[in-house]
């Protein structure tokens, strides 16, 4: 079975269990601006005319398609009833749910998750004119809690290629540590990472341009950019922010290394002390990791540690989903700030799979962040790969 196929099925039944008549993914020239369902429904395909895509919890799989894409969307065979039309969806989708008549028509807009709002205003606004004067009008609903369960639940395809990305990753990371030496650049670094990616045929889990960020020593603003010219010096903490694409699924992993000085045979103190906290923030998180815990629950956990410690509490979430994308939509391991919406206060499920990633900085060193990839179990949090549980070491 193909994994749209598997995707397609899992989503009916999440239908059944959300008690949701029917999801509508209402789309037009896809090339321009693309519903991220659609990776679920149609994969890397596009749809020119106005398009509906259904799913509802009896069963049904119909597509109301343009002629001219009738054939292609036929030859996926994932959906059971395939329209067709020349001149207008407007009728043929009126009839169609008019035939179905839902209670209610969960339609892609989300407050919370990006990844669950891909229906623009403007088709938004042709769906409400379309069904004027019918009932279902007024039976729109949000389709956040389908997609974000869709989007979290991992099927074993699914599983399986993240888990190949993870691997992958850390295999670069470890020939990247071997490589590193005093007076090379964060660039220098990152473009031997590049030239791996390659040799291993992998993608970019974000733009290259700040995959990985590779941030060395005590004067590097670490965030979402790029390597610089900064060279390695010894006594530098060098922290990386890495991930890869593996047939559609990526990993994102940080690390961290430490630059010996002249004579010095272990990290010093202060660095040993931000890392070990760093460790037990993570693993003290992911224990707390239980299905039907809510993400805001598991957040404080690392958040104290690091702050109880006596550094700065950290200015992002502690964790988020991980799929398609990097950064997956749905259930957060993060604080009720403004910007995280509602996320934090949605419960862990079977099958998500989370980063772990608290950090802090060292004074005169530079930054400790480490990220964990987790997969929810039955029995908890799963780690994907080993993790860092020493400073790696580099002479230099």
């Amino acid at each position: 079975m193909s994994l749209i196929k598997e995707k397609v099925n899992q989503a009916i039944e999440i239908l059944k269990e959300q008690q949701i008549d029917m999801w509508l993914t209402f789309v037009r020239e896809t090339s321009g601006v693309r519903d991220p369902a659609l990776d679920f429904l149609i994969g890397d395909n596009d749809l020119t005319w106005p398009s509906a895509l259904i799913l509802t919890r009896n069963g049904d799989k119909i597509a109301i398609v343009g002629n001219l894409e009738k054939e292609a969307v036929q030859r996926m065979d994932v959906f059971t009833e395939i329209i067709g039309y020349d001149t207008a969806v407007s009728g043929l989708l009126k009839e169609t749910i008019t035939r179905l008549n839902p209670n209610h028509i969960a339609v892609n807009t989300s407050r919370n998750n990006v990844h669950a709002d891909g229906l623009t205003h403007a088709m938004y606004e042709f769906l409400k004119e379309y069904l004027a004067g019918t009932p279902y009008a007024n039976r729109l609903v949000s389709a956040e809690p389908v997609i974000n369960s869709l989007r979290g639940r991992k099927t074993k395809v699914e599983l399986a290629r993240i888990q190949k990305a993870v691997e992958i990753t850390n295999q670069i990371f470890e020939k990247t540590f071997a490589f590193i030496k005093v007076g090379m650049t964060e660039i220098d670094i990152a473009n031997y990472m590049h030239g791996l990616m390659q040799e291993y045929g992998v993608g970019f889990a974000w733009p290259k341009e700040n995959n990985p960020a590779v941030n060395s020593g005590p004067n590097k603003i670490v965030g979402h950019n790029g390597p610089m010219d900064i060279k390695v010096e010894r006594g530098h903490i060098i922290h990386f922010d890495f991930g890869v694409k593996y047939e559609g699924y990526c990993s994102d992993i940080q690390r961290v290394c430490y630059v010996l000085r002249e004579g010095e045979t272990e990290a010093p103190i202060e660095v040993q002390r931000g890392f070990i906290t760093i460790r037990t923030a993570i693993e003290k998180s992911r224990e707390a990791m239980k299905i039907g815990v809510a993400g805001k629950e598991v957040d404080i956990i690392s958040r104290d540690i690091v702050t109880d410690s006596g550094y700065p509490e950290f200015n992002y979430a502690l964790g988020h989903q991980l799929g398609r994308v990097a950064h997956d939509g749905g259930a957060l391991l993060g604080p009720l700030w403004e910007k995280y919406g509602d996320s934090p206060n949605q419960k862990l499920e079977a099958g998500q799979i989370f980063t772990i990633e608290p950090g802090l900085a060292v004074t005169g060193y530079g930054y400790i962040g480490l990220e964990e990839n987790v997969v929810m179990t039955n029995k908890g949090a799963e780690y994907l790969g080993d993790p860092q549980r020493e400073i790696v070491l580099l002479k230099g």
